[in-house]
C-alpha cells in the first residue's frame, strides 16, 4: 500500500544494514487504522485542485465575453475619427478668422498702390492671437518665406521658442505615470485606422515644406494630418490671406491631438472603471454559479465513492431534489439507483439463501440414501434407496434448471428490446396446444376474447408466453378430473387484462400474496413431493413486473376455484 510505504525508512536514508532495518521494522509501531484513513484523506485532499476545471471554464467563458465587449468599446475608432473631423473643422474656422484679421490689420498700401503684408504688424497680431488659443500659427509670405511663428519670439529666426507649460496636479504622480505607460503600450498595440505621413520641421521653414501652405498660396484652403513623432497626430489647415481677391500670403494653424487623446483616454478610463466593477461582479457570480454546480457534484461523487468502497447502508446519497434542476434530478436518480442496487443485492442474498436451503434438502436426502445403501445388503432395500436417489437427482436437476432460468431472467429482461405483442393470438395458440395434447379426464379449456379493441401490449413475446403457460400449468395441477379452465382477455383503458380461472380447491386466504414468493409451494393433496420447484409463479411475477404490469391472485366469488389476473400495459395509439 502507498500509505504503508510512507512509514518505511530505506537504507539510503538512515544508513542501516538490512538486518538492522528488519529489526527496526519489527519494532516499529503499526499506525492506527484511523490515522491511515486520515492520511489517505489528506493525500486525496492535496491532490484535489484548488479550482475545479468546471469553475475555471465558467470563469473563462464569462470573463472572455466581457473582455471581448470591453475590447470593442476601448477601440473607439469611429469616435476618435469623428473627434478628428470636428477638430479639423474648428481649425479651419480659426484659420479663416486669423486670415481675415491679418487681411484687415497687417496689410499696408492703399487701394491704388501695391499691397503687402507688414511683417512687424503681422507678428504682433499673431502673438496676440496665440495668447487666446493653444493653436500654433505660422504666417508665410507670397514668396514662400516664413514671416511669423507663434512658437518663436524675435522673428522667424528667433532663438526663443514658446512651448505650453504642463502642470501636474496628480496626487499620485507615480501611479498616474505607471497607468499612462501601460495605456500607451496598449494603445500602441491597437491597429491604427489610418497611417499618416510623419511630421518633419526644418530649422528654416519654407512654404514648399507644407503642401497645405502651397495650396493656400494658390488661393485654396489646404489641410493635412501628420503623425506626431512624440505620439498622436498633428492637424494643419492653411488658408490664403486675400485683399481684394489678391493673395498676399498664407496663414497655417496647427494643433496636436493631445486634447483628443486625453478625451479618448478619459473615456477609456471610465470604461475600464465600469469594466473593473463588472468584472468583479462577473467573477463573483461565476464563482457562485460554478460553486452551486461543482459543490453538489463533488458531494454526489464523494457519496458514490463511499457507496462503492463502503460496507453497509450508512453511506447515503445527498438529497438535492429540492433544487428542482438537473442536479436535483441527478441526485434523485442516484438515490433511486442506489436504493435499487441495495434492493437487488438484498434480493440476490435472499435468493442465494433460498437456493442453498432448497438444494440442501435433496442433497441431505441423497447423502443419507447413498450412505445407507453402502451399508445394507438387502436387494429390495437397495432398490428402494436407488429409486430415492434417482428421484433426488431428478429433483436437483429440475431445481437447478429453474434456478438458472430465474437467475438469467433479470439480465435478459434488461437487455432485450420490447415489441408489439398480440395477447389474443398468444392465448389462442396456447389453448389450441393444450386442447390438442389433452389427456383423458384432463381439464377442459374455454377462451373468451373481447376483440372490439386490439389486445396488443408492448413486451417480450417469449416471456409473456412463459407467464401464461406457468399460470395455465398451475391451474391444471389443481383442477379436478374434467374440470373447466376459463381464459378471458379484454382491453381496459391502457391495459390488456387476462384472467385465468380454475375449479380447484382455491388458495388459503392468508397465502394469496405468499404464493408468488420463491420456492413457495402449495400443492394438491396426493401429489408427489418435489414435483415442482416453487419458482413458476415467482418467475411469472418477475416477468410481469419487468413489463410494468401487475399480477395478483384471488379466490372466485362462488368458492369453486382460484382466479389469477395479469395486466400488461398496452401500446399507446
Amino acid at each position: 500500500m502507498a500509505v504503508a510505504h510512507d512509514f518505511k525508512t530505506t537504507e539510503a536514508e538512515d544508513g542501516a544494514s538490512p538486518d538492522e532495518e528488519a529489526e527496526d521494522e519489527d519494532d516499529r509501531p503499526v499506525p492506527h487504522p484511523s490515522r491511515l484513513r486520515a492520511l489517505t484523506r489528506l493525500i486525496r485532499w492535496r491532490r484535489r485542485r484548488w479550482v475545479s476545471k468546471l469553475t475555471a471554464r465558467v470563469l473563462a467563458i464569462n470573463v472572455l465575453a466581457l473582455l471581448i465587449l470591453v475590447g470593442g468599446l476601448l477601440y473607439l475608432g469611429q469616435y476618435e475619427e469623428r473627434l478628428l473631423q470636428s477638430e479639423m473643422q474648428s481649425l479651419r474656422t480659426e484659420a479663416l478668422i486669423f486670415a481675415g484679421a491679418l487681411a484687415e490689420g497687417a496689410v499696408v498700401g492703399d487701394f491704388d498702390e501695391p499691397q503687402s503684408l507688414d511683417p512687424r504688424l503681422a507678428r504682433n497680431m499673431i502673438r496676440r492671437l496665440y495668447e487666446t488659443t493653444d493653436t500654433r500659427t505660422r504666417l508665410f509670405a507670397l514668396d514662400g518665406s516664413l514671416i511669423a511663428d507663434s512658437r518663436r519670439l524675435g522673428g522667424a529666426g528667433g532663438v526663443v521658442e514658446v512651448a505650453p507649460l504642463v502642470m501636474d496636479y496628480e496626487e499620485n504622480p507615480w501611479l498616474r505615470e505607471a497607468f499612462d505607460t501601460a495605456y500607451a503600450w496598449i494603445t500602441n498595440q491597437m491597429p491604427e485606422t489610418k497611417r499618416w505621413p510623419p511630421y518633419e520641421e526644418d530649422a528654416t521653414q519654407q512654404a514648399q515644406d507644407y503642401a497645405p501652405v502651397q495650396r493656400a498660396l494658390w488661393g485654396y484652403v489646404g489641410q493635412k494630418v501628420w503623425s506626431n513623432p512624440s505620439g498622436g497626430q498633428i492637424l494643419g489647415v492653411a488658408v490664403p490671406i486675400q485683399r481684394l481677391r489678391a493673395v498676399l500670403g498664407s496663414v497655417m494653424v496647427t494643433r496636436d491631438t493631445a486634447r483628443i487623446d486625453r478625451t479618448v483616454q478619459s473615456l477609456r478610463e471610465d470604461i475600464l472603471r465600469v469594466f473593473g466593477i463588472a468584472a468583479g461582479i462577473t467573477v463573483l457570480l461565476s464563482l457562485y454559479l460554478a460553486g452551486s454546480i461543482t459543490r453538489p457534484i463533488r458531494r454526489l461523487a464523494a457519496a458514490a465513492e463511499q457507496v462503492k468502497r463502503g460496507h453497509g447502508r450508512h453511506q447515503a446519497i445527498p438529497d438535492f431534489t429540492g433544487r428542482r434542476d438537473e442536479i436535483g434530478e441527478l441526485s434523485g436518480s442516484l438515490r433511486d439507483m442506489t436504493e435499487a442496487l441495495w434492493n437487488r443485492m438484498d434480493a440476490i442474498e435472499r435468493f442465494a439463501a433460498d437456493v442453498a436451503h432448497e438444494i440442501k434438502n435433496p442433497l441431505t436426502s441423497l447423502r443419507s440414501a447413498v450412505e445407507t445403501a453402502s451399508r445394507i445388503e438387502d436387494r429390495e432395500k437397495q432398490r428402494r434407496l436407488m429409486t430415492i436417489i434417482v428421484e433426488d437427482v431428478a429433483r436437483l436437476d429440475r431445481l437447478i434448471t429453474d434456478i438458472s432460468d430465474a437467475s438469467r431472467l433479470d439480465a435478459e429482461l434488461s437487455r432485450s428490446e420490447t415489441e408489439s405483442v398480440d395477447i389474443g393470438k398468444i392465448l389462442e395458440m396456447l389453448i389450441d396446444l393444450y386442447r390438442t395434447t389433452r389427456q383423458e379426464n384432463g381439464p377442459v379449456f374455454a377462451l373468451s376474447l373481447r376483440k372490439s379493441r386490439p389486445l396488443v401490449a408492448q413486451g417480450l413475446e417469449g416471456r409473456l408466453v412463459q407467464v401464461f403457460r406457468n399460470l395455465i400449468t398451475n391451474a391444471m395441477s389443481f383442477s379436478p378430473p374434467d374440470g373447466r379452465i376459463v381464459l378471458r382477455a379484454r382491453r381496459t383503458d391502457s391495459w390488456v387484462e387476462v384472467v385465468i380461472e380454475d375449479e380447484g380447491p382455491g388458495i388459503p386466504q392468508a397465502k394469496l400474496d405468499a404464493i408468488f414468493n420463491r420456492f413457495y409451494t402449495e400443492r394438491p393433496v396426493g401429489e408427489k413431493f418435489g414435483t415442482h420447484s416453487g419458482l413458476g409463479l415467482s418467475i411469472s411475477k418477475q416477468i410481469v413486473d419487468a413489463h410494468n404490469g401487475r399480477i395478483f391472485a384471488e379466490n372466485r366469488e362462488d368458492g369453486q376455484g382460484a382466479r389469477f389476473t395479469v395486466m400488461i400495459p398496452t401500446v399507446q395509439p
